[in-house]
């Protein structure tokens, strides 16, 4: 559930009550352009017909409505884009695996914030799983754009250090990459 001051819920912990908001990973979250990154990989989501044609208002990750006429209306929620992108963000800020992920997801309510949740949720974010499938979906260099676009803006905000996260990059990006959100990107081959 997202933050939203029109829903307050008198049985639940609010998440900005419950964090520093001077934590980097809350700054962070504050500063991210959520809508622009969404905006970009959206379309690698949008549900396709048999046929091979984009159904409007239908997407496998996001808050869109489904229209379509369904005999059951069982089976799992869809995860909302901006948290996906934000655990993957998570997984390889603190190199952990999918399923340390989301386990560690449940626990933290600044993991949780930074996801957009307004509440705190004892539960876990999705199946592992869900995370392989959303990183086959938007390829390895749609994962490496995400992540280049996260990093630079928290070292732009000086919230990890660039000399640090550069020098030492993690042996999961297949390119130690450089530059800023404006696309300008080039990149060295990590051996």
């Amino acid at each position: 559930m997202f933050a939203d001051a029109a829903t307050e819920d008198f049985f639940r912990a609010r998440l900005d009550h419950m964090i520093d908001l001077r934590h980097p990973l809350v700054v962070l979250a504050s500063r991210m352009p959520w809508q622009q990154i969404e905006a970009s990989v959206a379309h690698l989501f949008s549900r396709k017909a048999r046929a091979g044609q984009a159904m409007p208002d239908l997407d496998l990750f996001g808050e869109a409505v489904q229209s379509v006429d369904r005999k059951s209306n069982a089976g799992r929620p869809r995860v909302p884009l901006r948290t996906m992108i934000a655990l993957l963000y998570l997984k390889h800020a603190d190199n952990l695996s999918d399923e340390a992920l989301v386990e560690r997801w449940s626990d933290s309510p600044n993991m949780q914030y930074f996801s957009g949740m307004a509440y705190f949720e004892p539960r876990l974010p999705c199946d592992a799983t869900t995370l392989v499938k959303f990183r086959r979906l938007l390829g390895e260099e749609g994962v490496e754009e995400l992540l280049v676009q996260t990093v630079n803006l928290a070292v732009s905000l000086k919230l990890i250090p660039a000399a640090a996260y550069f020098g030492e990059c993690d042996r999961s990006f297949r390119r130690i990459v450089t530059g800023g959100l404006r696309g300008d990107f080039s990149a060295v081959s990590v051996t």
